[in-house]
């Protein structure tokens, strides 16, 4: 290990899974300047402590670098969160009604009461959704738009008549307005198989101001480090326009307030217009440009709408227009000649082996090793379209949306194929780079530990077995395609993603050994403490006091994040019993004895779990006290 002279902060006491093969587990990490400057024991690392450095004591708590979601559509969702009435997690469909209708009694019109996904009907105990019936009895004259994953949109009458949608209404094309006996429409929206008439219909609705968008941001960067994550590489998104809605992000990254650190990517907007619009981007904007916080990623998700395969299981494989491949590779020529990556969106094998097509003949012309290229969720490719990949040097970013769409892939093509839907073990084994994320907002949650917990159980969110255990990871090689190996995606391979001396200095302290615990238990992970850059951007528990810089309240007033906050309604929740009973223990002990590690809040330390990697040095003469009380 080596050291810079006084850290601006210690943490002590813990038991620390660094990733580093070098130095895998320490207890004690120094932080100056945003960078780990020591990972060792704690009798190393504190006598580095100036007076001026700030000390915390893990009391042996679990430590792990903090999570980068590798798919993730932060500046959209920044952008809408405080508007949105999150289902995440919620676990029946009665509560998840209740809180809609206490939602839709203070909402004031004209806005509208959304549900925009990250939810799906099978984690609910009723195994449906709700009918339209059931929307309009609860809000017969406030907008309501639901929409579940890439399949729907459930409208109530309000939210048609907002919209405008009547029997005059056109059908859209790649998609579905349901109607009744006279041609009215149902308030009923289906994608065949194209979500576009779903995100135009919610386009519609009112959009919150800059000043609101700013703090609906911070909210959303908070509730994502309430789940420990740090970072994300977005991967852009329809109707998020370039650079109108990156003002946002922008402004908050030269306010020095973005707490989770943003690799941006651009998502063209223009059918039979892709082209031009790299043509554009690529002479006004730099690849990288940016910092540690906020930087240019390359192109994607969406490079030409040819090659969009939207992954409705509920509706057959689309199959992809001829033309595909012509205008595929117009626009990867423009990217590669000016060394831009790519991301691209491919669902099925069929997807990806046209496009290696196309991949394989500009590198002919055009060498594509070291452009760090991928493509986005691949969840039927083929053992043939791996190698391929492997060949041009690309990588696959795997997300969870089979956790969330498990049921309905069984349903079209049985268990079999599902068992290795997407190969993520086979990619491993094959050497190809392999990283991990969610897609959320809109097709699956954004709760990294959902995610975490599908890699490793093979179970969906409705308790399917839908993974044989001889296709699960364990639990550490998910956690690192959830930080180091989400780096060579971004191009900061060696700069973060775990605890070592001169990498960024991002952890967390989940509230439970994420690595130990009943794999049941490990969806439910929240952080108690996590960190951005030696800075601590979200603390509660046994930390609580540590969190000192919230955001202010969410805007505007009648926002459902000040009253249900986030993911599983975790704002209607009581505080949890053992942070509460340390709480109240430590306020009223009176004893005479105060330990050297806890002072008199015996009750934190009876709560906490005991480093046993090291029982000798905890109960020693320099360790806890608290049970000699």
């Amino acid at each position: 290990m080596s050291a810079v002279a006084h850290p601006d902060l210690i943490l002590r006491g813990g038991l620390v899974t660094t990733l580093d093969p070098g130095n895998p587990t320490a207890s004690a990490v120094a932080i100056a300047g945003g960078v780990f400057t020591a990972v060792g024991s704690d009798r190393e690392v504190m006598g580095l402590a100036g007076p001026e450095t700030r000390v915390v004591d893990l009391r042996g708590r679990r430590v792990v670098p903090g999570l980068i979601d590798n798919h993730l559509h932060l500046i959209r969702g920044g952008l809408n969160f405080n508007m949105e009435l999150r289902w995440d997690g919620v676990r029946s469909l009665a509560d998840a009604m209740a809180m809609l209708k206490r939602q839709v009694a203070v909402t004031p019109p004209p806005q509208w009461v959304r549900v925009v996904g990250g939810f799906t009907e099978h984690q609910f105990a009723e195994k449906r959704l709700p009918t339209l019936e059931e929307l309009n009895a609860v809000a017969p004259d406030t907008p309501v738009f639901l929409l579940h994953l890439y399949d729907r949109a459930l409208l109530n009458a309000a939210a048609l008549r907002a919209v405008g949608y009547t029997r005059d209404t056109p059908e859209p094309p790649g998609g579905s307005i349901l109607r009744d006996a006279s041609g009215n429409p149902t308030g009923l929206l289906l994608a065949k198989p194209n979500a576009a008439i779903l995100y135009a219909t919610l386009a519609k609705g009112p959009k919150l101001p800059f000043e609101y968008q700013v703090n609906s941001t911070r909210h959303f960067m908070r509730e994502l480090n309430r789940l420990g994550v740090t970072g994300a590489i977005d991967a852009g998104g329809g109707f998020q326009n370039y650079p109108e809605d990156y003002r946002v992000v922008q402004t908050l990254a030269e306010a020095g307030q973005l707490t989770v650190r943003l690799a941006y990517n651009l998502f063209t907007q223009k059918p039979k217009a892709e082209k031009e619009d790299f043509l554009a981007w690529t002479t006004s904007s730099r690849y990288k440009q940016g910092d540690d916080y906020f930087r240019h990623n390359g192109a994607g998700e969406m490079l030409v709408f040819s090659a969009a395969d939207f992954e409705d299981f509920r509706q057959p494989r689309p199959d992809l227009a001829p033309e595909m491949e012509d205008e595929l590779e117009g626009v990867v020529r423009v990217l590669a000649e000016n060394r831009w990556p790519w991301r691209l969106h491919a669902t099925y094998d069929e997807t990806i082996s046209r496009a290696l097509d196309v991949f394989e003949r500009v590198n002919q012309d055009i060498p594509l090793r070291g452009l760090n290229w991928f493509f986005d969720h691949a969840e039927t490719i083929s053992e043939v379209s791996i190698d391929r990949i492997a060949a041009l040097g690309g990588g696959i970013a795997i997300q969870h949306r089979m956790a969330y769409q498990g049921e309905d892939f069984v349903e079209r093509y049985g268990h079999g194929a599902a068992a290795a839907t997407p190969p993520v073990a086979r990619m491993l084994e094959k050497g190809v780079p392999v990283s991990a994320g969610t897609d959320a907002t809109r097709v699956a949650s954004y709760n990294p530990w959902v995610a975490i917990s599908w890699l490793v159980t093979g179970r969906t969110v409705g308790g399917m077995q839908l993974t044989p255990r001889r296709n699960c990871l364990d639990r550490e090689t998910a956690l690192r395609l959830w930080t180091e190996k989400v780096t060579w995606f971004s191009n900061e391979e060696g700069k973060k993603g775990r605890i070592q001396v001169g990498q960024l200095a991002d952890l967390i302290v989940p509230d439970r050994d994420v690595l130990a615990c009943a794999e049941a238990e490990i969806a439910d992970t929240v952080s108690d403490l996590t960190v951005v850059g030696g800075k601590v951007v979200y603390a509660a528990g046994l930390f609580s006091a540590l969190d000192d810089n919230p955001p202010p309240p969410a805007m505007p007033d009648w926002s459902p994040v000040r009253t249900f906050k986030g993911y599983g309604a975790w704002g209607e929740r009581p505080v949890r019993a053992e942070a509460a009973v340390a709480r109240e223990a430590s306020a009223s002990c009176g004893c005479a004895m105060s330990c050297g590690l806890h002072g008199h809040a015996h009750a934190t330390a009876w709560s906490s779990q005991a480093p046993v990697s090291d029982l000798k040095s905890f109960w020693g003469a320099l360790g806890c006290a608290c049970w000699a009380v």
